[in-house]
C-alpha cells in the first residue's frame, strides 16, 4: 500500500549529489519523505546542512554504507571514497532531525511509516494485543528505543476498558484481551485507547489470527461444506473490520496506529493483512519493528517542535 514516487541512482556523481537530489525532493508534491543511501562523504558540513534544512519541510531517511571499519574498507574499494566517522555522521544526523536507520529494512519502513501515519504528538504509547508474549517483547522494544514511553494505564482507561473484557484481563500496558474477545470488543477497546486524552499512539498486535484459522478451514478436508463456509466468511471478516477499524480511527483522532503481526511476511493474502495494505498503510512484521518506526516519528516529531518531550 505504500508507493515510490520518484527514484534517482546517483552513483559517482560529478556535479549532482544526494544533498542536491533530496533538496529537490523537498519541493516535490509527489513525494512525501526523501530516503537514501550514502557511501563516502566529501563535504560533510555542506551535506548536512542541507539535509537539516530539508527535514523543516518534510522527513528524511538515511542508510550509510561504510559504518564499521570494514565496511569502510569495502566502501573505497568500491567508489574510492572516504567514509566519514561514524560517530560523528550519527551525531550530525540527531542534530539535524535526519532519521538514520540501521538496516535498509529499517529505512523503509520509516520511511513508509512516515508516508501513511501522522505524527505522534508526544512518547506515550499503549500496545492492545490478542496474545501476551506478543506484548512483553514489543514492550522490550519500546524500553529500547529510549524517547517511547510505556505508559502507565490511567485509571479511567482502566475502569472503561472493564466494561468491555473479562476479569482475567491485563489490566495494565500491554493491554492484553486474553482471550476475552466478542465480535465487537477490538474495535471498541481501540477506540477506548485511541480516544484517551494521554495516549499519543497505539501499537496493535495480533490481527489475522481469525483469518488464519479461515484459511486452514478452506485447506481442510471438510470444506465447502458442513456450514463452514458461513463461518470461514465470518472470521474473514472480521480481521479486515480490525484493520478498517485502526485506520479510521487513526484519521479520526489524528494518532498513529500501528499494526503488526508475523503473517504479513507468512501470508501476505490473509484478510487482515490485506485490508491494511488496502487502507494504504504498512503491515508490520513484528511489534519490535513497528516500535522502532515509531520511535523514528517521535524523535522528528520533536525536532520539528510538532511533539512534547
Amino acid at each position: 500500500g505504500v508507493g515510490i514516487s520518484r527514484a534517482v541512482s546517483a552513483g559517482n556523481a560529478a556535479a549532482l549529489g544526494v544533498a542536491d537530489l533530496i533538496q529537490w525532493y523537498a519541493t516535490d508534491t509527489a513525494s512525501k519523505v526523501s530516503l537514501a543511501y550514502v557511501e563516502g562523504i566529501v563535504d560533510g558540513r555542506g551535506l548536512m546542512s542541507k539535509l537539516a534544512a530539508v527535514t523543516r519541510v518534510k522527513p528524511v531517511v538515511l542508510v550509510k554504507g561504510g559504518a564499521t571499519d570494514k565496511g569502510a574498507r569495502a566502501a573505497a574499494s568500491h567508489t574510492g571514497a572516504l567514509a566519514a566517522n561514524d560517530s560523528i555522521f550519527d551525531g550530525a544526523c540527531r542534530a539535524g532531525g535526519i532519521t538514520r536507520a540501521a538496516t535498509v529494512e529499517e529505512a523503509f519502513e520509516a520511511a513508509a511509516t512516515f508516508a501513511t501515519q501522522p505524527l505522534p504528538k508526544g512518547p506515550n504509547v499503549i500496545i492492545l494485543t490478542t496474545a501476551g508474549g506478543w506484548g512483553v517483547v514489543t514492550s522490550d522494544a519500546i524500553a529500547q528505543d529510549g524517547s517511547l514511553q510505556l505508559m502507565a494505564l490511567p485509571e479511567d482507561l482502566q475502569a472503561e476498558i472493564d466494561t468491555k473484557l473479562p476479569p482475567r484481563w491485563s489490566r495494565n500496558n500491554p493491554v492484553d484481551c486474553a482471550g476475552g474477545e466478542t465480535r465487537d470488543t477490538i474495535p471498541e477497546v481501540m477506540e477506548m485507547i485511541a480516544r484517551h486524552k494521554d495516549v499519543d499512539a497505539v501499537i496493535y498486535l495480533g490481527l489475522g489470527i481469525q483469518a488464519n484459522q479461515a484459511r486452514l478451514m478452506r485447506e481442510g478436508a471438510y470444506y465447502p461444506d458442513h456450514g463452514l463456509e458461513r463461518i470461514v466468511e465470518y472470521h474473514e471478516r472480521q480481521d479486515a473490520r480490525f484493520a478498517e477499524a485502526a485506520h479510521a480511527l487513526s484519521v479520526s483522532t489524528g494518532k498513529p496506529i500501528l499494526v503488526a503481526t508475523e503473517l504479513a511476511v507468512a501470508d501476505p493474502d490473509n484478510a487482515g493483512v490485506r485490508t491494511v495494505r488496502e487502507t494504504g498503510r504498512l503491515c508490520y512484521a513484528s511489534g519490535n519493528r513497528a516500535a522502532v518506526s515509531l520511535g523514528h516519528m517521535y524523535r522528528y516529531a520533536v525536532h520539528i517542535g510538532y511533539a512534547q518531550r
